[in-house]
């Protein structure tokens, strides 16, 4: 680069496309009440190792009990178990990995904010109970559903964007390829499919929605 200043180092791009993603979605108003309530719930389940304890336990018989009913496929490498990462700015996909492990671990998050809100101390007991609230809400299902599919797209970007024979040529037809998906996406939303898709998910999850 050095030799040529007009020389562009692909891989950069992908440390970029972060950024901008989380600098666009903390300027939206809906987002940053999203990423606030994700934090706080992070908060309660991190307050102490009874909690990640008991959330570990939760999946395993939800796990046991889908695997039973025929819900989910086994097979080498589903199925693994799943934690909730602090999301950083600078880490590549750590957003798209803590909005996906909610999403998947949703039925179980639920079990143990409700027994914290039962049997937690009083101020853990209270993070917990405000926190399922804001959990059994179609806005926090909904906007946990959306950022999950436009994290998913970028996400796939992104890692291609890292891979080491990437050339500037490939980069732009990936952009390209990921722009005609959130626009197929943004259509989605300005009709009824992606609210259709959301219910499924609600009802999925056996989510009793709050107005």
């Amino acid at each position: 680069m050095e030799e040529s200043p007009s020389a562009y180092y692909v891989h950069c791009f992908a440390h970029q496309l972060q950024l901008t993603l989380v600098a666009v979605a903390k300027e939206n108003i809906d987002c940053q009440w999203f990423f606030g309530q994700l934090a706080y719930l992070l908060n309660v389940l991190d307050m102490s190792c009874k909690n990640i304890r008991m959330l570990r336990i939760a999946q395993a018989k939800y796990m046991i009990e889908a695997l039973k009913l025929g819900e989910i496929e086994t097979g080498q490498g589903l199925n693994q178990e799943m934690c909730l990462a602090r999301p950083g700015d600078t880490r590549w996909g750590s957003y798209y990995k803590t909005v996906m492990h909610v999403m998947h671990l949703y039925p179980s998050i639920k079990k143990v904010l409700f027994r914290v809100g039962k049997e937690g101390k009083v101020s853990e007991a209270l993070g917990a109970q405000t926190m399922l609230r804001v959990f059994n809400t179609f806005e926090f299902v909904f906007l946990l559903h959306l950022m999950n599919e436009i994290f998913g797209y970028t996400n796939d970007l992104c890692n291609a964007l890292q891979k080491r024979e990437q050339d500037i040529v490939n980069a732009m037809d990936l952009l390209e390829f990921t722009k005609v998906e959130l626009d197929v996406l943004r259509e989605m939303l300005n009709g009824k499919n992606f609210l259709r898709r959301s219910l499924l998910f609600a009802r999925s999850i056996k989510l009793k929605l709050l107005t």
